[in-house]
């Protein structure tokens, strides 16, 4: 099992270890009696994770006598509502949770954001783990202790920062992920490539074939290197003040283009969109070179991800959406951009034509 530890200003409380490895989740509920984090446990699924894997993990669980109780929501964007949020709240009040029992996030960011949220402000705080099951999750949702809901305006406009006591990544979920998750997890693992690990970017390039056809060899290695440079950031900006900001690349229009289409639109095929809009700015405000910026929308399309915007969707429903955006300060809009791979930078005086004319682009075929 490959351990990564996440150490938190030096307080011991709030830091944590990432354990990864392939089908072992009796290693981690065996992992979860040893450290005992709580009394008991509520494991919170969407319903598509409960039907999958609920029982296998309340059964480990159990076998390491833990109590242990399965809660499920609907799966989808549309269940990350304050409506979900006081649904769980109260199934918790009458379940008789209290202070000692601790939240298990299992599932993908939709239900790591609930659960950490919940946990967040449930009796002023209760301990959760995070086992997230997707691939988008497991590289990026999982670590950092980001919670949120989503409000009509925007993406995760209400949230907190609360560290999870754990996460355990088990790749044996990956064999059962629809391509189109894949995929989705691939958009952040670019990013990290993108911002932080040239290295990274490169084995991407040269191993597609073998993320294609899910290597697991592959996989872990990535994994692990993502969550590795997560953690890194993390560590130095736990509250996404300064460095920390540089993970939001593709962000900006990513999270408007998931509004603009109602969450219709998955977060990882946003970002990649996203990714491509803030290349192409970068290189038209002669930052990045050409052929980095070639490079990164080629990969993105090997790999899977859509390179364009969807012809039902129009300009004018997305630029509002911008001006929502939560890290923005005043009428400033703040971009990542790039200089070159691995070399990005916040720049707070891009355009609103050179984003208009750069989203128009990407109508188009090319």
């Amino acid at each position: 099992m490959n351990r990564i530890k996440v150490h938190l200003d030096k307080r011991a409380s709030l830091s944590y270890e990432i354990c990864i490895g392939n089908d072992i989740l009796d290693r981690v509920a065996l992992l979860i009696a040893k450290r005992n984090f709580a009394d008991n446990y509520f494991v919170i699924a969407d319903s598509n994770v409960a039907s999958l894997y609920g029982k296998r993990l309340t059964t480990v669980l159990s076998d390491m006598n833990l109590t242990a109780e399965l809660l499920e929501f609907p799966a989808g964007e549309s269940s990350k509502t304050m409506t979900t949020i006081l649904s769980l709240v109260d199934t918790l009040m009458q379940r008789g949770a209290d202070r000692t029992s601790g939240l298990i996030a299992f599932g993908g960011g939709v239900t790591g954001d609930i659960t950490g949220f919940a946990a967040s402000i449930y009796m002023r705080s209760i301990p959760f783990i995070q086992i997230p099951t997707t691939l988008l999750a497991q590289v990026d949702s999982s670590i950092g202790g980001k919670t949120g809901v989503d409000l009509t305006e925007g993406k995760n406009l209400l949230g907190t920062f609360y560290q999870p006591k754990a996460v355990f990544i088990d790749l044996q979920f990956l064999q059962t992920l629809p391509d189109g998750d894949i995929e989705n997890g691939m958009a952040e693992i670019i990013k990290y490539g993108i911002v932080d690990d040239p290295d990274l970017f490169a084995l991407m390039e040269s191993e597609t074939d073998a993320i294609l056809r899910r290597d697991m060899d592959v996989m872990e290695t990535l994994i692990a290197q993502s969550c590795k440079i997560k953690k890194d950031i993390v560590e130095i900006d736990e509250k996404d003040m300064g460095i920390r900001r540089m993970l939001n690349f593709g962000h900006t229009v990513g999270h408007a283009v998931e509004a603009a289409s109602d969450f219709t639109i998955p977060h990882g095929n946003a970002v990649a969109i996203g990714m491509i809009a803030s290349s192409r700015i970068s290189e038209k405000l002669h930052y990045l070179p050409r052929v980095d910026r070639v490079r990164i929308e080629t990969l993105i399309h090997k790999l899977g991800l859509p390179c364009r915007l969807p012809h039902t969707m129009r300009t004018v429903d997305i630029l509002p959406r911008l001006k929502m955006d939560k890290k923005k300060k005043g009428t400033a809009l703040h971009f990542v951009l790039l200089k070159r791979l691995g070399i990005p930078f916040i720049n707070d005086s891009v355009g609103e034509d050179i984003i208009r004319d750069t989203l128009e682009e990407l109508y188009h075929d090319g």
